[in-house]
């Protein structure tokens, strides 16, 4: 029997796939973007406007493109991997040439209606693509240097057209996240430790080289890991942003200052308190308690999408379910550490909550491929 006649036989059809759907999963998100629009809300001082709104209404198109997405039989998105990584490799392209630039950064394409920002989307597609090919490599050759060659060059082909725009954050997401799949589809881990030690000899070649003939980095980039690591060199120039997010997550406490009561974020004296740094404004407000319930409600994410993954009979549905878990855990715990003053800033907002057209439209259209895993998943006769 093919794989599709397969599925067509352990698979439901229909409406009833709507019953097939992992509701609690949804739930979860939706109550994640909600806390998100009450944060808006509360940093525009109490109006609907200019964020909350526009946030809400791209949440309702983004649950019903993955509600659409998830009703589509999953070997169709098997098919589609390569054209969809394809597209978003030429969209980097695009933006390399002709990008729209936003804050010395070139990241963007102005449709009009909204920026699409195409490394916000091949996160997603590197997913997909990485997934089809260990979908389809016999699994005895998952740790042949040959087999192990091509995944790395999908993984660094985007990353490297990502930091030429400069997006240090992205880049670092993908090639993360690719290596996550790599090991999540049995790659030896001699490989990992094999690049784990080369990193470590780099850092350490770093450091080593200050002040030497050889030095590898500008004396700038030295004073910026200065500043990471010790913010108070320079409270008022490159650590002002980590400074000011400590100082309001401190002064959370336990309970928080109330609803619309913090005074970093009332007072703009912390930055990008609608994007990167909303994190911060939560838990000024709410404290530890707002904060611990929004961890829990992403890590309860997180478990229902590894439950569905490991259920998951099909190769491809349940590396592409893994690999989304994976993705939106990076996003989460890279954005919490930044602004915690445990990463550098990097600029990855905080999923679903975050002020941002892209990132929640292609986050909740992955979403909508770990459904369709779910829905269509072989379920046996």
């Amino acid at each position: 029997m093919s794989y599709l006649e397969y599925h067509a036989k352990t698979v439901p059809t229909g409406l009833s796939k709507i019953l097939h759907l992992n509701w609690p999963l949804i739930l979860l998100l939706s109550a994640v973007a909600s806390a998100g629009f009450v944060m808006l809300y509360s940093v525009a001082g109490g109006s609907l406007t200019p964020w909350a709104e526009p946030q809400m209404k791209r949440f309702g198109l983004g649950m019903a493109l993955m509600l659409f997405v998830a009703m589509v039989p999953i070997w169709f998105w098997r098919n589609m991997a390569g054209l969809a990584y394809g597209a978003s490799v030429l969209l980097l392209l695009f933006v390399e040439f002709f990008g729209v630039t936003g804050m010395g950064a070139q990241r963007w394409i102005d449709l009009g209606f909204m920026r699409l920002q195409p490394s916000e989307l091949t996160k997603i597609t590197l997913v997909m693509i990485l997934a089809a090919y260990y979908d389809w490599l016999d699994i005895r050759k998952t740790s042949h240097p040959l087999w192990v060659a091509v995944p790395l060059i999908l993984i660094l082909a985007p990353t490297f057209l990502v930091l030429r725009q400069p997006d240090l954050g992205t880049a670092l997401l993908l090639i993360i996240g690719g290596g996550a799949i790599m090991f999540l589809a049995g790659v030896s881990w001699w490989y990992f430790a094999a690049v784990a030690g080369l990193g470590v000899g780099l850092v350490s070649a770093v450091f080593t080289s200050r002040g030497t003939d050889w030095q590898l980095l500008k004396d700038y980039q030295y004073r910026r890991i200065d500043t990471f690591l010790d913010p108070s060199t320079d409270p008022l120039g490159a650590g002002y942003h980590i400074t000011q997010s400590k100082i309001a997550l401190g002064s959370g406490g336990w309970t928080g200052r109330g609803f619309m009561q913090g005074t970093q974020s009332r007072l703009n004296f912390l930055p990008e308190k609608h994007t990167d740094f909303i994190f911060t404004t939560l838990a000024e407000e709410f404290g530890f308690l707002g904060a611990f319930s929004l961890l829990s409600l992403y890590a309860l994410i997180i478990v229902f999408c590894f439950a569905s993954a490991f259920s998951n009979k099909d190769r491809f549905g349940s590396l592409l379910t893994l690999g989304v878990g994976v993705t939106f855990f990076l996003f989460f715990a890279v954005n919490m550490s930044m602004v915690m003053g445990l990463a550098p800033v990097v600029g990855v907002p905080l999923p679903l909550v975050s002020y941002g057209g892209s990132a929640m439209l292609v986050l909740l259209v992955a979403f909508g491929l770990t459904q369709s895993a779910h829905v269509h998943r072989p379920r046996g006769r």
